[in-house]
């Protein structure tokens, strides 16, 4: 009784959270239709019909983050961090990211505006593997740093620098799609996801702290994108322009 009365109170929550986010919207553009849009009714009906779906589907991840998503992604880090071989995290980090960024509706959307915007030059499948491999990469370094506990800015000032320096050689097409992609990795699925499992882990690794090892991984997923996204385009565009 007590999990169905928890369970109900999670959702009249969520509800409550996906009114609050949408609502703001709804209203701007009802005042803009009413001012300045003047839109067909049946314009309006699929507006409406969008922000109904959107409002069913926010709800339900959100419901699934605080319910599920997050207590597993705890789970999961707290064990394979009591491993003996934590090493293991590495791999295991990457692997995750990798495979979370594949289902990340964010990057596949970048991905769709890239290939339509350039006509098919710049593939949308190219753009989502190299951003899954990213985003792999940067979890693993974070799950390095919860492992040997040295600060994030061992790796953000550096990783930083050193985008500075490629904004000279990469296209410069690449270095825009390279600075979105560094927004649009760190998306709902990963961000939920990635942080529970860097929390677990954190948590029960002798020496470790959960706030200041635990986080501090998801500015590594902004960073290490934008970095693969412009060697990219430093190797696409020598391509291009031989052919």
């Amino acid at each position: 009784m007590n999990a169905l009365k928890e369970f109900v109170i999670e959702l009249i929550n969520t509800l409550g959270e996906s009114i609050i986010t949408l609502l703001p919207i709804l209203i701007f553009f009802i005042l803009f239709q009413v001012l300045y849009l003047k839109l067909p009714r049946q314009y309006i009906f699929n507006v409406l019909k969008g922000v109904l779906i959107s409002f069913v589907g926010l709800t339900l991840f959100l419901f699934g983050v605080d319910y599920g998503f997050l207590p597993a992604g705890n789970e999961m880090g707290e064990i394979m961090g009591q491993l003996n071989a934590r090493w293991i995290l590495i791999p295991l980090g990457f692997m995750f990211g990798f495979m979370v960024t594949l289902a990340e509706p964010a990057v596949r959307v970048l991905g769709y505006e890239i290939d339509k915007t350039s006509s098919g030059s710049i593939p949308d499948k190219l753009v989502i593997v190299f951003m899954a491999l990213a985003v792999g990469l940067a979890i693993a370094l974070g799950m390095g740093r919860i492992i040997f506990g040295f600060p994030i800015q061992y790796l953000l000032v550096p990783g930083y620098i050193i985008v500075l320096g490629m904004l000279k050689f990469s296209p410069g097409n690449f270095i825009s799609i390279a600075f979105d992609a560094g927004g649009v990795a760190t998306g709902p699925m990963v961000t939920t996801f990635v942080v529970a499992i860097a929390l677990g882990a954190a948590r029960v690794i002798p020496g470790r702290d959960a706030v200041l090892d635990g986080f501090g991984i998801i500015a590594l997923v902004a960073m290490v994108p934008i970095l693969v996204i412009m060697v990219l385009g430093m190797f696409f565009g020598e391509e291009k322009e031989g052919v």
